[in-house]
């Protein structure tokens, strides 16, 4: 069951990526053909796109450790026995469950929270921050989800 539903959720994610790296290259394209073509360069381009890479690297990021294909040096835990291999995959899952929930988790609601408070919106587009800062709390859940997940398929 939990696998169908990391399965899903995969593939919404991936979407959701398609998309916002799908709407940050026409955001480019349209500053650039402005500036050029146009000589009338658009106001909110440049911002759009810097919030779409922000959701893009962060929320990619979240993906990327469900695929388990984030970056790891395996080096010597490929040279030690499988159940030492089990062990550490464990222990640093736990670790890694517990960085995210400090940073992410903790540190991403804060960060919308304060953001939220002040009332800060962004210069051009004029949305709040807090929704720009949104996606680090929400990938922090996808990765604890993926996390756990993985963990509970080791048990089996």
């Amino acid at each position: 069951m939990i696998n169908n539903l990391r399965k899903r959720l995969d593939n919404l994610v991936s979407w959701i990526l398609i998309i916002i790296m799908f709407l940050m290259v026409l955001t480019v394209l349209w500053q650039v053909f402005t500036r050029y073509v146009l000589e009338n360069p658009s106001s909110y381009t440049e911002e759009l796109a810097r919030y779409l890479m922000i959701w893009v690297g962060v929320l990619g990021a979240a993906y990327v450790s469900g695929q388990n294909s984030h970056i790891s040096i395996d080096y010597f835990i490929n040279k030690s026995s499988d159940n030492t291999q089990l062990m550490i995959k464990k222990i640093i899952i736990y670790i890694i469950i517990f960085f995210v929930f400090c940073a992410f988790i903790l540190g991403g609601l804060r960060l919308v929270y304060i953001t939220y408070l002040l009332g800060q919106f962004s210069p051009a587009l004029q949305i709040p921050l807090s929704l720009v800062y949104f996606v680090v709390p929400v990938s922090g859940l996808l990765i604890i989800f993926y996390k756990v997940s993985d963990l509970i398929n080791y048990c089996k």
